[in-house]
């Protein structure tokens, strides 16, 4: 009988059963469930379950991070109804506009730990594989479910095997990783599986590029993805206070319905082109194209390494075109000031806002005009994602962001140091 896989384990633990297969429909009981803005349209479904309280509220996290600050009275309303709400229900984990995107914050928080289970009310909760714990976005009336009952039932899925060997060169990130299995398996390579990797590449990762990759695939339909938790995950974690926690790791001989090996080491920057992020090229073939706005952050760009990036790019140059920075927290901002990055970046002629999701999905804090193009280190960029259904989106790495800044148009990093 063939071993188990990540997915098969942990979603056996959380149904308290001694063992599943893929294919089994088991009741979940996750660790820890999670909203942001959303919260207020799931309030109005949550008071038609006649549930008068929430079954845990020491499970539930709340942030407010995708319309921050308020961009309209109608999500100033929102806010002020979620704000309700936690008091009402007595919610302890709850963040305020400003304190970053939920999932980075949830990581540095240290809320969620290895071997656990997380549902989120985003498409993007796949991001926690990155500490060895099954993240899965769930609907809005999933979430009221969860909020009800505390469970969930799913079906454990099939598993894809994914290697990553050798080391990425300068200049290429794990933005590039992510695109390019993107390219090579299509957006729906990851329908309904466990995307689980492995590889001598994931020890060469560090903290702030880890998440990058699990969280990306919720692009390519996955429902969950896994790297095992290794020495840098647990001394991240044994600086945060926190509960005890169980790693979980995959057999050896376990089972995968596919395998998918990667040498990193021959991996160029590489750009999604509009509207898909799987329509993926090598730096080479999208280079010239012009470009109107450049934006880095969100989840999977907005992290201090990916601010230092940028600064390397931009250290004595001045931005072409405008450039949009948003953090994707309060501690990373923080960190970018101590170290004098922001700085770097202020005098190169970025604007820095607020810490969250900003243009990402449409709201505001760099919306584009009818037919301009932008480059993001974000990981979506189909047709209208920024606010304008006739804009073109472009993904691509911290430093090529930059260097489209500097340039106004697609181009080598190496080509404006």
């Amino acid at each position: 009988m063939p071993g188990y896989t990540f997915v098969e384990k942990v979603l056996a633990r959380a149904a308290g059963v001694a063992s599943a297969r893929a294919g089994d429909i088991l009741d979940i009981t996750p660790d820890v469930i999670f909203s942001h803005d959303n919260s207020a349209a799931i309030i109005k479904i949550f008071q038609q379950t006649g549930a008068p309280r929430l079954a845990h509220p020491q499970k539930v996290v709340i942030t407010l991070d995708h319309a921050v600050p308020a961009p309209t009275t109608l999500h100033a309303q929102n806010h002020a109804e979620i704000r309700q709400w936690v008091k009402e229900q007595g919610i302890r984990h709850f963040f305020e506009v400003g304190r970053g995107i939920c999932h980075q914050v949830i990581s540095e928080e240290a809320l969620v730990l290895p071997g656990e289970t997380i549902f989120g009310s985003d498409s993007h909760s796949t991001h926690f594989g990155w500490l060895g714990a099954f993240g899965m976005g769930v609907g809005r009336t999933e979430m009221a479910a969860l909020w009800a009952t505390g469970e969930l039932w799913l079906s454990v899925p099939q598993a894809l095997r994914v290697t990553l060997n050798g080391k990425l060169t300068p200049g290429v990130t794990a933005k590039d990783i992510a695109l390019r299995l993107l390219k090579d398996l299509t957006v729906s390579g990851g329908q309904y599986r466990s995307v689980e990797f492995f590889g001598d590449t994931l020890a060469t990762l560090s903290i702030d590029e880890r998440p990058v990759i699990p969280n990306m695939m919720a692009e390519f339909g996955a429902m969950n993805a896994y790297f095992p938790p290794d020495e840098q995950v647990f001394a991240f974690l044994d600086a945060k206070r926190q509960r005890d926690y169980m790693p979980i790791f995959p057999d050896k001989d376990a089972l995968y319905n596919e395998e998918y090996t990667l040498n990193v080491a021959d991996l160029q920057p590489q750009i999604a082109l509009p509207h898909q992020p799987d329509q993926v090229v090598s730096l080479s073939e999208a280079a010239g194209q012009p470009i109107q706005q450049a934006f880095i952050g969100t989840c999977t760009g907005g992290r201090y390494e990916d601010l230092a990036a940028a600064a390397q790019v931009l250290a004595g140059k001045k931005t072409r075109i405008r450039l949009v920075i948003i953090p994707a927290s309060a501690e990373v901002l923080k960190e970018a000031t101590r170290t004098g990055v922001l700085l770097t970046l202020l005098e190169a002629g970025a604007t820095i806002t607020t810490p969250g999701c900003g243009p990402c999905m449409g709201n505001h804090m760099g919306v584009p005009a009818p037919q301009e193009a932008t480059i993001s280190t974000g990981s979506r960029n189909f047709k209208g994602r920024m606010g304008t259904t006739d804009a073109f989106v472009y993904l691509a790495n911290p430093y090529v962001v930059a260097a489209a800044a500097i340039a106004g148009e697609i181009i080598h990093p190496a080509d404006v140091l």
